[in-house]
């Protein structure tokens, strides 16, 4: 079974193209966190497959509370597959403890690189080179599902004190001073569609007047700018000019 959480698309899609070669199915993590589910009941007799984007080198705090909080029963190899703009850092190790208290085996972590999404901070690339580093992908993602569906362990990565660092100490710092919506803002290009709304993982978002309102509870997927249809959200002014990026691709 293939759980996976996804704002702007890559981790979708390579949980689909996973799914696809291991013949498995796929659980969106984001509509059970909208629906405010905070943990699920899984049963597969397959590995479990844990897809997601990196955020400050770690996985996403969110998804890592909902699979703590979920029941998981059947086999008990683990696999977490990690997308990323650059790098996943030490990612792995703080995968360890997650999966003790699961009782899973942690068969490793693949890191797979994708397009930027990350506009709040960094810039995503333009649509030409997004498919040259998706292309990129095919064959990492390939290698991945032939190991999971061989029930092979995931290649080690070889892990220096910069990763360390980025894992550790700047992923708690990007959540504390970072991760914060109150930085959105809408622009007069807004229609009112309602498709941020729609579109958020964790429901934070209400429409009031016809205009988007955010809550506390937001997570950073990018998932609301990214995706307006008419790029009338920006964050602060660091997004402004800066091209979106959404990965519609189909398995």
């Amino acid at each position: 079974m293939i759980l996976y959480f996804s704002g702007t698309g890559n981790s979708r899609y390579a949980a689909e193209y996973l799914a696809k070669l291991t013949e498995d199915e796929t659980v969106d993590i984001g509509n059970l966190l909208k629906a405010h589910d905070k943990g699920g009941n899984f049963t597969s007799e397959k590995p479990f497959v844990f897809v997601c984007p990196v955020y400050s080198w770690r996985i996403p705090r969110v998804f890592e509370a909902f699979l703590s909080a979920s029941t998981f029963h059947g086999s008990r190899d683990a696999y977490f597959v990690i997308t990323c703009g650059g790098d996943i850092g030490n990612a792995e190790a703080h995968l360890l403890s997650l999966c003790r208290k699961k009782d899973f085996h942690l068969k490793g972590a693949a890191e797979v690189v994708m397009p930027e999404n990350y506009i709040a901070m960094f810039t995503a690339p333009k649509k030409e080179e997004a498919e040259q580093i998706l292309e990129a992908a095919v064959p990492v993602l390939s290698e991945t599902a032939r190991r999971i569906k061989n029930r092979a362990h995931l290649p080690e990565k070889k892990i220096s004190i910069i990763d360390r660092l980025k894992s550790g100490i700047v992923n708690t710092c990007f959540y504390t001073f970072c991760v914060k919506a109150k930085g959105f803002r809408i622009t007069e290009s807004c229609t009112g569609c309602g498709t941020c709304q729609r579109l958020c993982p964790l429901d934070n978002i209400r429409m009031k007047e016809g205009r988007p309102v955010w809550g506390k509870n937001c997570t950073h997927c990018m998932a609301c700018i990214c995706r307006c249809p008419e790029e009338a959200i920006e964050y602060k002014n660091v997004s402004c000019g800066k091209v979106r990026y959404y990965n519609d691709r189909k398995i």
